[in-house]
Order: C-alpha cells, then sequence, then structure tokens
C-alpha cells in the first residue's frame, strides 16, 4: 500500500503543478519559452566560388564583413615563398586550408604555445652559423617562429604544395581507413634545415637529430574520419582533426584545419 500512496500523491502533485503553472508564470516572474513553429533548415556547402576567391576573401575581409580574416596567416605564407594563386583555381582538388591559429596558435595568456610557428620551431645557430645541439635531446636547440620570413622559400613553398591534393575527397567519400592523396609536392621533396621541419623524419614519426627528410617522400597526405560521439572529424595524417570540412567550391572541396599539420602520416 505505501507504493501505491506515494503514486497517487505524485500524480496529485503532477496535476496540480501542470494546472497551476500555465495561468501564474507571469505572477511567479517565471520565463518559459513560448511554442515555436520549428523550421528545418541546411546549411548549404557550396560556396560559388573558387578556392582562390574563398582564400582571398577571407584573408583580407570584405567591405561586408572587414572582421573576417581567419585566412590572413596563410596567405601571409602564400605571399612569402611567392606561391602561384592559380593552383587554387585548377579543377578536380582537395584543398588543405590554415586557419590563422594553425599557423600560429596562443593561449589565453597571450603565450604562443600552438601551430606551425611552435611546433616547426627555429634553430638557434652558433656564431659560425652551425646548429647549437641540446646535448640531452640530441637536437638543435630552437626559438618558436614569429614570421614566415624565419623559414627558407622553397620549404613554405614546398609545404603549401603538400596540401593541395590532386584529387576530390570530401567527406562522403571518406570512411574509418585512411585514405592516400597524392599531392601537387613532387615525390622525394627534403625541407631544409633551419628549422625542425628539416630535421622531421616520417620514417619514424619523431625528430631525428641526425635530420629528416620533412615531407611525406611519396608526396602523399592521408585522410580519415573519425569515428567518436563527436561530429566526426576528418583527421590529417592522424594527427590533426579538422576545424571546419567541406566546402565545396566551384574546382574542388576545402577543409580548413586550426591546428599544426604534419607533412607527413
Amino acid at each position: 500500500m505505501k507504493a501505491l500512496k506515494i503514486t497517487i500523491n505524485s500524480l496529485l502533485l503532477l496535476a496540480v503543478t501542470t494546472t497551476f503553472l500555465p495561468g501564474c508564470k507571469k505572477m511567479l516572474g517565471l520565463n518559459l519559452q513560448e511554442n515555436y513553429d520549428y523550421k528545418k533548415k541546411t546549411l548549404d556547402p557550396n560556396i560559388n566560388m573558387t578556392a582562390k576567391d574563398f582564400l582571398l576573401k577571407r584573408a583580407d575581409g570584405t567591405p561586408d564583413a572587414p572582421t573576417d580574416t581567419v585566412f590572413r596567416w596563410m596567405k601571409k605564407g602564400l605571399d612569402y615563398c611567392g606561391f602561384d594563386l592559380s593552383e587554387y583555381e585548377r579543377p578536380g582538388r582537395t584543398f588543405i586550408f590554415l586557419h590563422n591559429d594553425a599557423v600560429r596558435g596562443f593561449n589565453s595568456s597571450g603565450v604562443m604555445d600552438k601551430g606551425l610557428f611552435f611546433v616547426f620551431q627555429i634553430i638557434v645557430p652558433d656564431a659560425n652559423g652551425n646548429p647549437v645541439m641540446n646535448p640531452t635531446t640530441g637536437l638543435p636547440q630552437t626559438r618558436p617562429a614569429t614570421r614566415w620570413e624565419d623559414y627558407s622559400k622553397e620549404t613554405v613553398r614546398n609545404f603549401f604544395k603538400y596540401l593541395i591534393g590532386q584529387q576530390v575527397y570530401n567527406y562522403y567519400d571518406l570512411n574509418a581507413e585512411n585514405k592516400a592523396v597524392q599531392s601537387t609536392l613532387p615525390a622525394g621533396t627534403v625541407a631544409t634545415k633551419e628549422s625542425l621541419l628539416g630535421y622531421w623524419d616520417p620514417s619514424v614519426s619523431a625528430f631525428n637529430p641526425n635530420g629528416g627528410k620533412g615531407f611525406d617522400q611519396d608526396g602523399k597526405f592521408y585522410l580519415r574520419i573519425q569515428n567518436n560521439a563527436d561530429i566526426a572529424p576528418i583527421v590529417f595524417n592522424d594527427r590533426t582533426n579538422d576545424r571546419s570540412m567541406g566546402y565545396i567550391a566551384t574546382n574542388g572541396v576545402v577543409h580548413v584545419y586550426g591546428a599544426a599539420l604534419y607533412p607527413s602520416k
């Protein structure tokens, strides 16, 4: 009988509460959400422009959106190395774009602690121009880069070549298995040694004190879908999740990353 009594009392309380609230919500100061008609809307992934125009629009801003400069530091790198921007107009390609945070990311204290400039730091030379070696790690001593000009034009140009795939791979073209995408970077390309990129060894996925190739020696990058409880991002080279993806340009697809990208799997 005790269980039945509790059930009846609960039902009575629910009935009283249901009757009371609609008429008294204003008197009690309750801010209850009114009913509304839900209208389903799917965002259109088509940007109706080439990847080049998309890059320029969001690097320099527009009169309508002057503060939309999320690709400004990517554009700075392209300008520095003299990259041929017509590559972003060629059809049938997968374009990997760098958000500003992927180049130089800062923590809440304003200290750079992420991005390419932090991960692939600049080698500190001695008076004779030779690397100052760290006896503990065996690697050269380094400092974070502060500008693209800290790197050689050759390596920066090759890095951007690596971020253009020669086929279109959007979200629905991928799955949980890595898909090898041939980039526009020629096979066998080696990074220069002014930064830790020149010590990145793709064969062991680590920095090698004896120096490394820097770039994937087949000129390929790898994409896959990360199966998890979130939004299933596109993972670049088994390391970096996309920031946003699937911008359908008139000449291919654009995926945007907001963290440092390693140029090898």
